[in-house]
């Protein structure tokens, strides 16, 4: 196997542009192909170099498929927690504006973000109880607290 990890992994590079995507990939070929082999789906021995190449394309294609399914991460600004409230306003009216922010998301990002702030749990935990990948887990949280925060600024920009 170790012959065709350097070309797993040139081709995964060419086609995904990420190195260590790439190194994931070699990996995922690598035990994909070795479960193959031990369930007897390789027939011909002399063979082996064309269904590694074809597992490895397979593969890259999944992941690219996937990536490009998903909706773009963006980064959390550095001024995301800085929401201007401190001091203006008591804790009940905190509460009521927090309260009104939340109820005006979707109650899929409601409770993602319930699991990840509330009950601590992780994307790929979260990901798994409703059914999607911690990639959109990751974007629907981000999204869901950049909503909240700038409808409390809106809020606060009334008062």
């Amino acid at each position: 196997m170790a012959e065709f990890t350097q070309r797993i992994f040139v081709m995964a590079v060419v086609r995904t542009h990420d190195r260590e995507v790439s190194r994931e990939l070699v990996q995922d070929v690598l035990m994909a192909v070795i479960l193959a082999l031990r369930k007897g789906q390789l027939q011909d021995a002399d063979k082996l170099a064309a269904f590694v190449h074809g597992t490895a394309r397979n593969l890259i294609n999944n992941r690219l498929r996937n990536q490009s399914q998903q909706p773009p991460m963006e980064p959390l600004p550095d001024d995301l927690a800085q929401t201007g409230l401190a001091g203006q306003l008591d804790d009940r009216e905190r509460v009521r504006v927090l309260h009104q922010a939340l109820d005006r998301l979707e109650p899929e990002d409601r409770r993602i973000l319930h699991m990840t702030l509330v009950e601590g749990r992780k994307p790929g935990q979260i990901a798994i109880t409703l059914g999607l990948t911690s990639e959109v887990v990751r974007t629907r949280k981000l999204r869901a607290v950049r909503k909240v925060a700038d409808l409390i600024r809106k809020r606060m920009s009334r008062t």
